[in-house]
């Protein structure tokens, strides 16, 4: 990963083994390079029974006498270069601390393990705090702002849920996305460009869609059509933009399976009560349709 000086060891075409050092600062200039300290007798040896490959080199002392130590395995090698690793849970979790003095840099390793588990965390965090906003309070608050209204009884009421609803999934939305902008900071070279930018855009609408609960123009005013245009077309975009964005969060994060079933139960359950309501609706809608139609006139 980009920050790393890597001694990297793989198979040429030819059958022969070769052992390189690398300097990355960038997952864009990856070329060949001296390392901060000494690396001498470089060489590999693979073992044509399980695949692996062993690096034996002497390693000296860069001044500290404790360097910080990763590990990786890459999916290939184009053109006599390696190729990116990467960027599951596993991979990121693959460091420690070596001491080169001979200690044996038990604080140093667990220091490493708290700074990873902190990270898994804040990562599970943003998660989770995202699937409650985008993925079900949102989708959740348009169920109710649809379905409530045909009811003439749940008026005003229905509205005051809706709004509660999708406050409460901005705020928990705008807290995950701000552990997103955390994570990424944190995690120089690692970046989810779709996730990323679909989070961003979410964000965006979400905040446009805010403003609309301040720019509600009376049922009666003319601007009500192209408010309910704009109010209406936002709330969609978010619903299936947050979805989608969870998925792809889903499939970054890789979590246990019951996770993804479990939404994807939680999706399919509300998709069953849309499906309920929208029958109903119609059905009362042309009801009432069908008394008005029928009074006498006076």
């Amino acid at each position: 990963m980009a920050g790393t000086q890597a001694i990297v060891a793989f198979k040429n075409t030819n059958g022969s083994m070769s052992v390189k050092t690398f300097n990355l600062s960038s997952y864009s200039d990856i070329i060949e390079g001296k390392l901060s300290f000494p690396v001498y007798d470089k060489r590999a040896v693979f073992n044509a029974g399980d695949g692996s490959i062993t690096i034996f080199a002497s390693v000296g002392n860069s001044g500290t006498g404790k360097i910080n130590h990763v590990w990786q395995v890459g999916p290939g090698v184009s053109k006599g270069f390696p190729e990116k690793h990467e960027f599951k849970p596993e991979n990121l979790q693959s460091k420690g601390t070596l001491d080169l003095n001979g200690g044996t840099s038990s604080s140093g390793s667990k220091a490493s393990e708290s700074a990873s588990d902190a990270a898994t965390k804040k990562r599970n965090t943003h998660g989770i705090l995202n699937a409650i906003s985008w993925g079900l309070l949102f989708p959740l608050g348009a169920i109710i702002a649809r379905y409530m209204r045909t009811f003439e009884s749940a008026d005003p009421a229905w509205f005051y849920v809706h709004v509660s609803c999708q406050i409460s999934g901005y705020a928990i939305g705008v807290a995950g996305w701000s552990t997103g902008l955390q994570l990424g900071s944190e995690s120089v070279g690692i970046v989810y460009s779709s996730h990323r930018y679909i989070g961003i855009a979410l964000f965006a609408l979400a905040t446009l869609q805010i403003f609309a609960l301040f720019l509600r123009p009376k049922k009666e005013h003319k601007l009500r059509f192209y408010w309910n245009i704009y109010h209406h077309g936002i709330g969609y975009a978010i619903i299936i933009l947050g979805i989608i964005n969870v998925f792809k969060g889903l499939n970054i994060l890789e979590p246990e399976k019951k996770w993804k079933s479990t939404y994807v139960t939680i999706l399919i359950v509300l998709g069953g009560i849309t499906a309920v309501l929208e029958a109903f609706t119609w059905i009362v809608v042309l009801r009432r349709k069908s008394s008005r139609s029928t009074k006498p006139c006076a």
